[in-house]
């Protein structure tokens, strides 16, 4: 019998988990979206990174602005949930939030991602 990774992937499940790419205008703004949404049980852990600039083409000019960007560890079947909070929150018309799919990692960590967002 074929030995099994500890990294292994699961098998896929509504409950699979993703990252939330936000972007905020400040790091304070992050960490207020962050923390209403751990609170909210919407995501079981939020990371603010300060000091990303952005380079973008908006109403046709190019633009650069300071940002923080946030990072917020949920399950993909809390998405949508999670991007209209995250529009309520935030002071830009149109917030960047995305999801991206999580690969493997570390079984006792998934599991706890599992745990704060059921």
């Amino acid at each position: 019998m074929p030995e099994t990774s500890p990294t292994a992937r699961p098998e896929t499940h509504d409950d699979d988990l993703v990252f939330a790419y936000i972007t905020a205008g400040s790091k304070e703004e992050a960490l207020r979206i962050g923390r209403s949404l751990v609170e909210e049980r919407l995501a079981a852990c939020a990371n603010v990174l300060d000091g990303m600039t952005s380079v973008y083409r908006w109403n046709g000019a190019v633009e650069q602005a300071d940002e923080a960007v946030l990072i917020a560890k949920t399950r993909s079947s809390l998405f949508d949930r999670l991007a209209a909070r995250v529009r309520e929150l935030h002071s830009y018309d149109t917030p960047c939030v995305v999801e991206l799919a999580l690969g493997r990692g570390n079984p006792g960590y998934l599991e706890w991602l599992r745990a704060e967002t059921a």
